[in-house]
């Protein structure tokens, strides 16, 4: 066997995690290096690969997170490579404040304390013994936005520009049934959520978001939560900014107001005009993105394309999805596809039909509160040069005569 067949076979093992298997078929197959991976030239003349314990992706699919080795920093999900509405929770974008926590779950425990009636303490067998509930959600990290406001640049990817968001199937029990259980008291109006991660994040919650839809959840797609997602348990405010979704949760604290802890006094308060600044202000807004046309996508012809895209608010269900082909002088409804979740991503798609000429893509949403999504000008006259997070105005993608498209910042 040569050098070059034995360094395919051990690819194509890795891969389709086959061992021996595996390789013994690639031999078979007399694949080269300059051969597709795992490829034989005809499979209809060998047996396929055997069943594995977990299966991958197809040696030709490669969606990743980018950047990589943060510990204290973003990794931003590829949107324009996935399709359908839920995230892959191996692709769920993170945002570490000091690494990802990785906690035993036999010594894990979640404190309910302060002013309530009965301080409690659970375990994880404990938390699942409570009703539990299945929903779909968005996270959104309330800087989602950010490079492409400030910097915009016109190689940027819908990952680059939008990529901190991701929508998942989450499993868990309502904070309001173990607030319920532990008797939280009349004068109690917030209470502090505290992670298990060497930052020790804490975010001040309002209790009347508990008593709403907060879940603490245990299950992501139909398995355990992830540790870059917070393992074992983390805390979900559907709709709200992500940072305020606790991971690896320990403690929850009731008290009369909030804690004006570290991470929502020099973080995630956002700077306004006039020396002004908000705070608290959970809810992300009604906001859509093209991932199709986008860059670094280049058209090949003239004629029918589908302008595809993901919308969500964090105030409930998305209404309507517009699409503009020439920049916003005019716009189109585009076909929301369903099922339209309250506090979920929905997918939409406007076929296009392009006469070769340079063009500019943009869409718009707007919500069942009759919201609607800003232009950039509109955004910047109320929240100032200087905001720093809920980056919701329009934003598009430049298609050039020979069908080119890049990031279009400014629409």
């Amino acid at each position: 066997m040569s050098d070059d067949s034995r360094r395919i076979s051990r690819r194509a093992a890795i891969t389709t995690t086959a061992g021996a298997v595996g390789a013994a078929l690639l031999a078979r197959a007399g694949l080269a290096a300059q051969d597709a991976p795992a490829a034989p030239p005809d499979p209809t003349k060998l047996p396929g690969m055997p069943t594995s314990a977990v299966s991958g992706r197809s040696p030709f699919v490669h969606p990743e997170r980018a950047p990589t080795g943060v510990l204290s920093g973003p990794s931003f999900t590829p949107l324009q490579e996935l399709t359908g509405t839920i995230t892959p929770s191996d692709l769920h974008f993170e945002r570490h404040h000091g690494g990802a926590a990785v906690i035993d779950p036999q010594k894990w425990k979640l404190v309910i304390h302060g002013m309530v009636e009965h301080p409690l303490t659970f375990d994880l067998e404990d938390l699942k013994r409570f009703p539990s509930v299945t929903r779909v959600h968005f996270i959104e990290c309330a800087g989602n936005g950010r490079n492409a406001y400030r910097t915009p640049k016109p190689d940027m990817t819908p990952q680059q520009v939008d990529g901190l968001t991701s929508n998942t199937e989450w499993t868990g029990v309502p904070l309001s049934l173990l607030f319920r259980e532990a008797g939280v008291k009349p004068k109690a109006t917030w209470f502090l959520a505290e992670g298990g991660d060497a930052a020790v994040l804490s975010r001040s919650i309002p209790v009347t978001k508990a008593l709403d839809d907060a879940l603490l959840v245990w299950g992501q797609n139909g398995e355990p939560l992830r540790v870059q997602n917070g393992y074992p348990v983390r805390l979900l405010l559907p709709g709200w900014e992500g940072n305020a979704c606790v991971k690896w949760l320990r403690r929850l604290e009731l008290i009369d107001q909030p804690n004006m802890s570290r991470d929502e006094t020099s973080k995630y308060t956002d700077p306004l005009p006039g020396g002004k600044a908000r705070q608290f202000s959970f809810e992300m807004d009604a906001k859509s993105v093209i991932t199709s046309p986008a860059a670094p996508t280049k058209l090949s012809r003239a004629g029918w394309w589908p302008v595809r895209g993901l919308a969500w608010s964090g105030r409930g269900r998305i209404a309507r999805v517009e699409v503009s082909t020439d920049g916003g002088k005019t716009w189109a409804d585009a076909e929301v596809q369903g099922p339209v979740q309250p506090k979920a991503h929905v997918r939409f798609q406007h076929m296009w039909n392009w006469d070769g000429k340079p063009a500019l893509l943009l869409s718009r949403a707007t919500d069942e509160t009759g919201a609607v999504q800003p232009t950039r000008a509109a955004f910047q006259a109320v929240r100032g040069v200087g905001t720093d997070f809920h980056f919701n105005y329009i934003r598009g993608w430049r298609v050039d005569r020979d069908g080119a498209v890049t990031f279009e910042g400014a629409a």
